[in-house]
């Protein structure tokens, strides 16, 4: 039986191929979390480019354990801002704020 790779397997082999991609990604999922609040879009997207850049094997640098970095990016996850700025820093970005633009 012939494997067809999910969407999530064709993501992480993209970022892999194109690393350089992954920050104009995060941008983009951030702003579109901003708009629409839908943090299992988030989670899910995050949980790609953890495994792109292997941070859950790196979870005690997250000052998690793997279990909980995992459960934390799931789908079901509510993972506390220090645990996502956590995992930003291992991802090698951080959070920072960004002004609305107002319609005048």
């Amino acid at each position: 039986m012939r494997h067809h790779p999910t969407l999530d397997e064709v993501e992480e082999q993209y970022f892999k191929d194109h690393p350089e991609e992954i920050g104009p990604y995060l941008s983009e999922i951030f702003d579109e979390y901003a708009d629409s609040g839908n943090s299992a879009a988030l989670l899910a997207s995050l949980q790609v480019i953890a495994r792109v850049k292997k941070i859950t094997e790196r979870a005690k640098d997250v000052g998690m354990t793997q279990q909980g970095l995992q459960k934390a990016l799931s789908d079901k996850g509510n993972p506390r801002l220090d645990n996502l700025n956590s995992v930003m820093r291992a991802l090698g970005y951080r959070l920072a704020p960004q002004q609305l633009k107002r319609p005048e």
